[in-house]
């Protein structure tokens, strides 16, 4: 076998193993506990390149909205490396209350909770709150196992709110999602989500460019060809 056709044979079982991986992370982060025993978390992947670009470029955009966002730009020079996203959401936080009067949303009780005017939908605000904290917190535990497994198969990954935030405005997440988080992977031989310099979103425009080519190409060969 010539070294084109081996390294071609590579980085196509490297592309399955993300493919792969991605499943049984979204399998780990599924039986993960939930308190109350109660479904209301789902897990979406997003690993076409495409996909994962217009997600990168959302989250630049949102980076403008509030003051507080400068790091959404280096988030997305990050994620632009990354092979799959993984987007876990509470599905039950907005609308539905746990009625168990704990008060970690700020209310005396859960009707009060019902009751609240929720945050205007404006580009400033992240996430329609106030929320029910009691079932934002399930989200943890599906993140953990996500994390838990990546970590034992020897995945590269990073974790990013921006993300999450960025798939419930483009409405990648079911409508009544309170709250998401987003957990990126990577398999390549350098972790994209660690050791990042502080100007990353600066210095790394390579793999944005490769891919609006890679987009771009099909579309320039058919009115060519």
């Amino acid at each position: 076998m010539s070294i084109e056709r081996s390294m071609k044979q590579y980085m196509d079982d490297r592309r399955e193993s993300v493919h792969i991986a991605a499943r049984l992370l979204l399998a780990s982060g599924t039986t993960s506990p939930r308190v109350g025993g109660v479904g209301e978390c789902s897990i979406h992947i997003i690993e076409d390149e495409c996909a994962i670009e217009d997600l990168c470029q959302h989250i630049e955009r949102m980076s403008a909205d509030n003051k507080r966002w400068d790091f959404f730009r280096r988030d997305a020079a990050m994620l632009r490396d990354a092979d799959a996203v993984l987007v876990i959401t509470s599905m039950r936080c907005k609308t539905d209350p746990a009625d168990t009067n704990c008060n970690m949303c700020g209310k005396l009780t859960c009707e009060y909770l019902r009751e609240s005017e929720k945050l205007p939908d404006e580009p400033s605000i992240a996430y329609p709150g106030p929320l029910c904290v009691f079932r934002a917190n399930n989200i943890s535990y599906a993140v953990d196992a996500v994390v838990q497994t990546a970590r034992t198969m020897g995945i590269d990954y990073g974790v990013f709110w921006s993300a999450g935030a960025a798939a419930m405005r483009m409405r990648l997440v079911p409508k009544n999602t309170g709250f998401a988080l987003a957990v990126a992977i990577s398999v390549t031989e350098k972790s994209p989500f660690r050791d990042i310099p502080a100007k990353y979103d600066e210095i790394n425009e390579s793999t944005m460019n490769d891919r609006i080519i890679q987009r771009l190409w099909p579309q320039f060969r058919s009115i060519y060809s």
